[in-house]
């Protein structure tokens, strides 16, 4: 019997490590490989949205509505996030749901190429095997990327969220980038076989480089009961989704920070695809001149990232990551507002300074609302951060799927009606803009809601005390 006692104590050290680890904040090397599964989710989503999109317009010749109609169906299935983060919650991990919603999304890649080549023989079997893979799309994109948020909210301290927000969508901008690439370098000449082997390769890649990165990021099993008790009760208590859900839409933090996702992402869904056109028709620029100001568009939303994110990597100040949101998106109203003057000034107009503020300005806006959701994710009851995290990806996910759609049919409505390419865009442009000045609205309420004493203890229904809002500052 005495011979078991320094087994025993030997292993009560180990397991304390191993619980401090599991809990402390990630370093650099966390945050990156974190970023990295973005990265990987975003290549396997921009190869669906952007290039398979290409091949059923220019390759099949069919009408650009079928493939801008399974895009916003991945976006709109994307609504069952929240039921994706009570899951999480409830199981008590979060790696699980990433591995599985990121197997859920690269099968689904290659099921979409898989239809795309049968449109060629057959139109409705290849649109109902089509709609199954986009579905497959969106919702491993909302079970791999609710999870990974939440994960990354847990395990990033206060210091470094908006420095990892930045990092998150840069990385994520470069799996674009990467895979954009080499794809188009594979595919180039097309034939069907090679874009189905691509496609495999591409999304086989995206996932091993997903898996290798969360390895053992979030900890052991038994590291995290230690670490997480509260998580752990909340778990085997079994809360239904439904009661979560109203639990979490009853904090009023929570319900006017989603309000500002949907209603600021309502107003930036439509930039990227109406910026090319507006040049084109109203300033007379030509497909490559247009092409280049949609890039100095990203280059700028990319320094707006990464000024934020290098200001807000030192001191902190209560509230200073809403405060960027707010300004970021009164910013983006301004510039919004320019370039419906543009249009109405002309070619004298220095449109690509327009672009260029714009641009930066929805960089700060950007990260500064992804580091302010990973901060409140857990201000309230303790088990739900995964149901709020799900909330406002569902209204990001949702608003993206409208936005597009209703600024580019009213671009149209216009146009017919009136004949004026500058009136249209013009009329967009001030839309969007009010929008971004109600979402700053918004911004600035869940700021003052947080800055109230006892305001996360009221909304959060958890009984405990308020915990101290550790904004980062710039």
């Amino acid at each position: 019997m005495s011979g078991g006692s320094p087994a025993v104590a030997g292993a009560a050290p180990v397991a304390g490590r191993i619980a401090a680890e599991a809990s402390s904040p990630l370093r650099w090397p966390g945050i990156i490989r974190l970023g990295l599964v973005q990265a990987a989710l975003g290549s396997v989503v921009v190869l669906v949205t952007s290039t398979l999109n290409r091949v059923m317009v220019v390759e099949y010749a069919l009408p650009a509505l079928l493939p801008g109609m399974l895009v916003a169906l991945h976006y709109a299935v994307q609504f069952i996030r929240p039921r994706f983060g009570h899951g999480s919650d409830v199981g008590g991990r979060r790696t699980p749901w990433i591995v599985g919603g990121m197997a859920l999304l690269a099968a689904g890649g290659v099921l979409c190429a898989f239809a795309t080549l049968r449109l060629a023989h057959g139109l409705f079997p290849a649109l109902v095997l089509a709609v199954l893979g986009y579905v497959m799309v969106g919702l491993g994109v909302g079970a791999a990327g609710t999870s990974l948020l939440v994960l990354m909210a847990e395990r990033v301290d206060d210091k470094r969220r908006a420095a990892a927000a930045t990092a998150m969508w840069i990385l994520m901008i470069l799996g674009f980038a990467v895979t954009s690439t080499l794809v188009g370098h594979f595919l180039d000449p097309f034939t069907p076989r090679r874009l189905l082997t691509v496609t495999a390769a591409a999304t086989a890649t995206a996932f091993a480089i997903a898996l290798l990165a969360v390895w053992n990021v979030e900890g052991s099993g038994a590291a995290l009961g230690a670490a997480q008790p509260r998580r752990r009760a909340s778990a085997r208590q079994g809360t239904s989704f439904k009661t979560a859900l109203r639990r979490v839409w009853a904090e009023p933090q929570a319900r006017g920070f989603t309000l500002f996702v949907f209603v600021s992402m309502l107003a930036y869904s439509a930039e990227e695809l109406l910026l090319e056109p507006f040049a084109g028709l109203v300033f007379g620029y030509s497909i490559g001149q247009s092409a280049q100001l949609s890039g100095l568009w990203h280059s700028a939303v990319l320094a707006g990232m990464l000024g934020v994110g290098i200001a807000c990597s030192g001191a902190r100040r209560r509230g200073a990551l809403r405060s960027w949101m707010s300004g970021g998106c009164c910013a983006s109203a301004a510039a919004l507002f320019s370039l419906g003057a543009a249009g109405m000034v002309g070619p004298a107009w220095p449109l690509r300074a327009s672009v260029a503020v714009l641009g930066a300005a929805n960089g700060v806006f950007a990260v500064a609302a992804i580091g302010s959701m990973m901060e409140l994710a857990h201000r309230g009851a303790a088990d739900s951060a995964g149901v709020r995290m799900g909330l406002w990806g569902a209204a990001q996910a949702v608003a993206f799927a409208l936005g597009g759609v209703v600024g580019t049919c009213i671009v149209d409505a216009v146009r017919h009606f009136l004949g004026s390419p500058v009136i249209a865009f013009g009329v967009v442009f001030a839309a969007e803009a009010l929008l971004f000045l109600l979402a700053a609205n918004f911004a600035a309420q869940v700021g003052a809601r947080s800055a109230a004493p006892g305001a996360d203890a009221s909304a959060g229904g958890s009984g405990g005390p308020a915990e101290p809002d550790h904004s980062v500052v710039a």
